[in-house]
């Protein structure tokens, strides 16, 4: 990932570097301009957010409620059967045994299940808002001129240091308020 990241970087300076030349080799074409926001920081404050974020963090404290019990079972399960092991024949520890790892399994499958309907709802939700972000962003960036937009969210961004001037999150805020 820090490679891919590296040749990104790499490739939008080139892009970048290259730009003038270009520009200065055709005649009047202005050089690459650039930009950046924090798409975390827009996402949560696109109207619908909140909404969506509840109805998700509902379910998931649903599933994680339902996992716990499933937990609960199987270790009531296993202390029962290792209180019992000792007076248990070896095809009755042996058949119990088999029942618990069918137990397990069933757990791991319903956990996989919930997961993936977690992820499902979590995009149903959020995919909407995406979509109306990314259109503010792409309009911002046709009618701007710029040839690069780049997210520069805490922990996730690609840029390390950047010109506070080119922030344009302050702009997408005020465009997403103003579609409602």
């Amino acid at each position: 990932m820090q490679r891919f990241v590296l040749v990104s970087l790499a490739a939008v300076a080139a892009v970048v570097a290259a730009a003038p030349t270009v520009a200065s080799a055709q005649g009047a074409a202005p050089p690459a301009r650039i930009a950046y926001i924090n798409l975390q920081e827009v996402l949560k404050r696109t109207p619908g957010y909140v909404a969506a974020e509840s109805t998700y963090r509902k379910l998931v404290v649903r599933y994680q409620t339902e996992l716990q019990r499933l937990q609960q079972q199987l270790d009531s399960a296993v202390q029962a059967f290792d209180q019992q092991a000792l007076v248990l024949s070896p095809a009755a520890r042996s058949t119990r045994q088999q029942d618990l790892q069918a137990m397990q399994q069933r757990m791991v499958q319903r956990q996989q299940v919930l997961q993936d309907s977690a992820q499902a709802t979590e995009e149903q939700l959020m995919d909407p808002l995406r979509s109306r972000v990314n259109s503010v962003i792409q309009g911002i960036r046709a009618e701007q001129n710029y040839a690069i937009i780049l997210n520069v969210e805490p922990g996730g961004g690609f840029v390390l240091a950047a010109d506070p001037a080119l922030d344009i999150t302050a702009r997408v805020l005020q465009r997403l308020t103003q579609a409602q």
